[in-house]
Formats: C-alpha cells, sequence, structure tokens
C-alpha cells in the first residue's frame, strides 16, 4: 500500500497518514456559501480536495473513503442578494447549488459522497447548542447565543494566535452582551423578514461557524481523519468549528488532520473586482478555456503555495493536454504507477506528478499516462470533444503532401503541392512545411471529414 504523508497545519509539520479506520476514511471539506456564481479562488479547493479524495479512494478503495463536502445555504450574504433580486431565498441557494455542481463538474470534480445543506441540519446544531451551554462553554444572552472562548485553553492553537493577539488584531463585532470581545455567535435572533427557526432562545437561525460542526458531527462521528479549506478559513472559521466540536464532545478531538490551501492570483495580483481581474469559472468556460486546461494550471502549483492564473499558462496547459490526449487516448488506462503514486502520496505534490505525466508522454508510455491523467482527474473514460481533434491521425497526409512536394521539385510544377494543401487548410489542418521537411497539426475548426477527397 502507498504510502501518505500530508502536511498537517495542527501540529505545523508533514506526517504520515494513519487513518483511525481504513475501512472508512473520513474527509470534510468547507463548501460554498450560495448566492452567487464560483469565482475561481473558489475552484481551487475543490479541485485541491477532489485530487485528495481521488488519491485516498485508490489507496483505500472507492467504498473505504467517506467525502462530505457541505453548502452554507442560511447567511446574512444570502438574505441580503435575496432582498436586492427581490427573489425568494430558497430559489437563489436551489439555483446557486446547481450552478456551482455544473461548473465544479466541468473541472472534473466528482461530487462527494454526501453534500449536506446547513438548513436541513438545524436540530442538530439547535442539541448541539444547549449541549455546549450545559457544559458552561456557551451562554445565551439577548435572544444570542455565544461561545466562550476563555472556556477553552486551547482556542488559538491552530492559527497559532493567543486570544490577546486575536484581540488587538482582529475587527470583532463588540456587543455589550458579550463577555469576552472574542466571543462567536452560535445562535442569532431573526426578524420577520429573515430566515428562522424555533429553539429555546426564540426565533432565530444559526452563526456560520456551528453548521460545520454540526454538519461534519452528523455525517462523520465525533473524530475523523481529514479537515480540509482554504487557508482563509483558519481563522476564524476553523479555529471555532474545533474549540465548539471538542468542548462538545470532551475526549474526542474532531478532526486529526488539517489541509489548508493557500490563495490564487491571477496575473500576479490580488483577484478583485477594483482591478478588473475578477472572473467566475462560468466565465472562463463560455470563453472556451476547457474545464481540464483550468484544472490542470491549477494543479501545477504546489496546494500550499499561491498560485498565480495567467493566460500563458491556460494556453500552455490547453498545448500540453491535447499532446497527451494524443498519447493517451489509444491506451486503455491500467494502474498508475509507483512513481506517480509516490509523488501524489507526498503531500499531494501535483507540480512533480505533472512533470512525471510529461516523461510518460515523451517516452509513449500511453498506458501509464491515461492512467496517472484519470487519477488526477484530468482525463475521463472518454477522449473530451475539444481535444478530439488531437487524436487524429495525420500522419499518412504528411506523408502524402511530402511525397508530392519532392515530386514538385524535381518537375519545378507546385500546382498539386498547392491543391493538396488548399484541401488541408480548408479542413482546419495548420501546415508547416520547411527544408526539413512537412509537419501537420489539426487546429481550430479542424473537421477530419473534409480530408475524404485525399
Amino acid at each position: 500500500m502507498t504510502t501518505l504523508k500530508f502536511h498537517n497545519t495542527k501540529t505545523r509539520k508533514r506526517e504520515v497518514f494513519t487513518p483511525i479506520d481504513p475501512q472508512n476514511v473520513r474527509m470534510y471539506v468547507c463548501g460554498p456559501t450560495v448566492y452567487d456564481r464560483a469565482h475561481l479562488g473558489n475552484a481551487r479547493p475543490v479541485i485541491v480536495f477532489d485530487t485528495v479524495a481521488r488519491l485516498l479512494r485508490h489507496v483505500y478503495g472507492d467504498d473505504h473513503v467517506t467525502y462530505v463536502r457541505n453548502f452554507t445555504d442560511v447567511e446574512d450574504k444570502i438574505n441580503a442578494r435575496a432582498a436586492e433580486s427581490g427573489r425568494a431565498i430558497a430559489d437563489l441557494t436551489e439555483e446557486t447549488i446547481g450552478w456551482f455542481l455544473e461548473d465544479m463538474a466541468a473541472v472534473g470534480a466528482e461530487e462527494p459522497d454526501h453534500m449536506p445543506r446547513a438548513t436541513a441540519y438545524i436540530g442538530e446544531m439547535v442539541a448541539m447548542i444547549e449541549d455546549l451551554i450545559a457544559k458552561g462553554h456557551a451562554y445565551a444572552a439577548e435572544g444570542h447565543v455565544l461561545f466562550a472562548v476563555d472556556s477553552y485553553r486551547d482556542y488559538g492553537k491552530l492559527s497559532g494566535r493567543t486570544v490577546d493577539d486575536m484581540i488587538a488584531g482582529a475587527r470583532v463585532e463588540v456587543a455589550p452582551f458579550k463577555r469576552n470581545p472574542m466571543d462567536f455567535v452560535l445562535w442569532k435572533p431573526s426578524d420577520a423578514q429573515t430566515p428562522g427557526w424555533d429553539s429555546p432562545w426564540g426565533r432565530g437561525r444559526p452563526g456560520w461557524h456551528i453548521e460545520c460542526s454540526a454538519m461534519a458531527d452528523a455525517l462523520l462521528g465525533r473524530e475523523f481523519d481529514i479537515h480540509g479549506g482554504g487557508n482563509d478559513l483558519m481563522f476564524p472559521h476553523h479555529e471555532n468549528e474545533i474549540a465548539q466540536s471538542v468542548c462538545a464532545h470532551p475526549g474526542h478531538g474532531f478532526a486529526n488532520v488539517w489541509m489548508h490551501n493557500e490563495m490564487l492570483q491571477v496575473e500576479g495580483r490580488k483577484m478583485s473586482k477594483s482591478l478588473g481581474n475578477f472572473f467566475t469559472v462560468r466565465d472562463l468556460l463560455e470563453k472556451g478555456v476547457p474545464g481540464e486546461v483550468i484544472r490542470f494550471v491549477m494543479l501545477s502549483t504546489h496546494y500550499r503555495k499561491p498560485m498565480d492564473w495567467t493566460e500563458a499558462k491556460a494556453r500552455e496547459a490547453e498545448r500540453t493536454l491535447r499532446k497527451w490526449y494524443a498519447v493517451a487516448v489509444s491506451a486503455d488506462a491500467g494502474a498508475p504507477d509507483d512513481l506517480l503514486l509516490g509523488l501524489l502520496g507526498d503531500d499531494l505534490n501535483t507540480p512533480g506528478a505533472i512533470a512525471h505525466l510529461h516523461k510518460l508522454a515523451g517516452a509513449g508510455e500511453a498506458a501509464s499516462l491515461r492512467a496517472g491523467l484519470k487519477l488526477m482527474g484530468l482525463m475521463g473514460d472518454l477522449m473530451p470533444e475539444w481535444a478530439a481533434q488531437e487524436a487524429f491521425d495525420l500522419t499518412d497526409y504528411e506523408a502524402f503532401l511530402s511525397d508530392a512536394r519532392v515530386t514538385a521539385m524535381e518537375s519545378k510544377d507546385f500546382a498539386e503541392v498547392d491543391r493538396i494543401k488548399a484541401m488541408l487548410t480548408q479542413a482546419g489542418v495548420e501546415v508547416r512545411m520547411s527544408r526539413n521537411g512537412v509537419a501537420l497539426s489539426a487546429g481550430p475548426g479542424f473537421d477530419a471529414d473534409r480530408l475524404d477527397p485525399l
């Protein structure tokens, strides 16, 4: 069995991964708040942890991995967008979830085993909050319930901060009913226009952090193997998840391994609407950027390093994948080779894995290349439609044009060469002739049927 090693944010070191139960390896990843299209940065954790899930399934077996990624469908941003658009909240979230799943499927992400919606777990959240109050870790005040950070001595350990540092460096909501400025909301009141549920503290709705704790507990248990997400969630979201869950279930450590991906930039700058470099996954897809290309660019940078999306990287990724698909399509996918597995098992070294795929393609190792592409989510069972043109064998046409060219050079009559070249060009074939010979490649708009007369 392949040995896996992951960098654990909690311990700040790379560790051999030892699942709690090899028959049921469990991973929870924080999903989107569903009020708008997924922007490019949203796709990075999805692609990263989809690759982790694929690796876990390969090592431990499809039936021995449980992957959960949630939808936050109750949150103030959703309420604001619904009010702004005049739409029902349920309609907005349902549409946005559909968009998200469609866009993530386009970048090769498989759907997790469970995709819980926060609104389906309100009862579990209320029960957990009641338990935290009973244990002295939370308190009710003016229709709110807050977690008392002073009650958990390890608060801040994941992010490496002290409570005093957090108070000094963070913008926290200072409410008169808070005992400590860092105490965070578990439950808050709702007015008539805001979604709400009955609770012991009045009609209200959950805070964001309690949602993931309750869903993870319900679907994976009080202790599980991996918790993932972007490093922007490390504080306060993941810090608060740990505090709630550990205090609610003494003796259980919540997640054993914490994995965080770094953020994304565009052309060397932070993505933002003010800079004009903000775009969604759907924007790229509609511009003709294949989902596999988006995934390739994402995986070309190690997940724990900042990733810079550039148009040049996208163009190069498309050229590379076309070449690889042309090699791989001729073979059935076997098992990924040991070197590739070793690279992915070494803290998900996807840049190293991609370099290895380059070597396999160059050596014509079609079966190993296809297996590696499939494991990394870069190629499915069928050739992608956008890349199918590259798989067409133009060798005979190269020879045909080359022979006509030799004859023409002897006779000084190039009419036949021009005729063949014109027919190739009309079929979308790019023709390059030099003193070294003839080279053909399928270009944009390639149509193999138009080669039949040749």
